[in-house]
């Protein structure tokens, strides 16, 4: 952001700070009423006060995530808490987010003013949400470090498990009937081509021996 934006946006979050100063001031003052025979005047409605202090923020660029967040919104003022949503298996950033500021008067003039600022070239997407339409739920996990899996590993592990006779027979016929499958689709192609058959085999159960007196056990 250049020196001029910089300024230009200081002096729009102070002015907004000392509407919302004067505007809690007038708030608590006490109200008169109109004396003897003279004409009440009607007070001109005030817009109601903004209390929204969460932004939703979109389109947030590869490399932007928490601490570079932080660093950049906590020059307009004190940033609550952020949380950028991230995919749980990967762990990657779904480029989208949330920021809470502490003055809601500063809120209102970063959804303002940020608005499709470009930023990396990504034009960030920057809306305040409404107190009463944020989830319960949208600061779970806030703070924590995600941790992926180790898919590599993982499979490493189940591929080379050692497996029982059943297993194993299980993971033969799959193969198998995969392999009869993809000679079916070749031949329905018209293409004459002679696959190489499985080298494995399905092993057969062990079989127990029988000795002679637990065979005259079993007939007694």
């Amino acid at each position: 952001m250049g020196a001029k934006a910089k300024k230009s946006l200081k002096k729009k979050l102070t002015k907004a700070s000392q509407l919302a100063a004067a505007r809690r001031a007038k708030e608590q003052s006490s109200d008169f009423l109109p004396l003897e025979g003279a004409q009440a005047t009607k007070l001109p409605k005030e817009e109601e006060e903004n209390k929204a202090t969460v932004l939703y923020i979109g389109h947030i660029p590869h490399g932007f995530y928490e601490e570079q967040m932080e660093g950049f919104f906590k020059q307009f003022g004190k940033v609550k808490r952020l949380r950028i949503a991230r995919n749980r298996k990967t762990g990657k950033s779904k480029h989208y987010g949330f920021l809470e500021f502490e003055n809601p008067a500063v809120a209102k003039v970063v959804a303002d003013e940020i608005h499709n600022y470009l930023l990396f070239e990504h034009n960030l997407q920057i809306d305040l949400i409404p107190s009463e339409k944020i989830h319960p739920k949208l600061w779970k996990g806030v703070g924590k470090t995600h941790i992926p899996h180790r898919w590599i590993e993982m499979e490493r592990k189940r591929h080379n498990k050692e497996r029982n006779t059943k297993e194993y027979q299980s993971l033969v016929e799959g193969i198998l009937k995969r392999d009869a499958k993809r000679r079916k689709r070749i031949k329905d192609a018209g293409i004459e081509y002679e696959c190489p058959g499985f080298v494995g085999n399905i092993q057969t159960a062990n079989k127990k021996i029988k000795f002679a007196d637990e065979e005259e056990k079993e007939e007694e």
